[in-house]
């Protein structure tokens, strides 16, 4: 983040620096001649000028890009992680459920046996 804002900073710096370039030659106590000649180099210095600043803007924005891509793939990374601790927790959860089920079940049949049995005896005191 802070290299973006120092790329804004430079580029800011540099736009300024051009428009107080200007004011001053405009505003400077030169025959019109001299401003005149002065305008044009400052007229030819302006591509190069432009071209530093897509320059430091290209290269801003492939700092941005790595930046975000870094950021993505960190992102992916955490989410493929928790995925497989959920499916870890999941495995585990429904394997205690199971052996619950089992549990309960025979619970179940050994007190269904005893009824049984219990009731067998009632009958054969009857």
């Amino acid at each position: 983040m802070s290299n973006n804002r120092s790329g804004v900073f430079i580029g800011g710096l540099m736009l300024g620096a051009t428009i107080g370039a200007l004011t001053g030659l405009l505003v400077a106590p030169r025959t019109g001649r001299e401003t005149r000649k002065l305008l044009k180099k400052s007229a030819d210095a302006l591509p190069e000028l432009a071209e530093d600043l897509s320059t430091s803007v290209q290269i801003q924005a492939d700092r941005l890009s790595a930046n975000a891509l870094r950021n993505w793939d960190e992102t992916l990374d955490r989410l493929r992680e928790a995925i497989a601790a959920g499916i870890v927790a999941t495995q585990r959860e429904s394997q205690v459920l199971r052996r619950q089920n089992v549990v309960e079940t025979r619970s179940a049949d050994s007190q269904t046996e005893e009824d049984s049995d219990s009731l067998a005896q009632h009958l054969e005191r009857s």
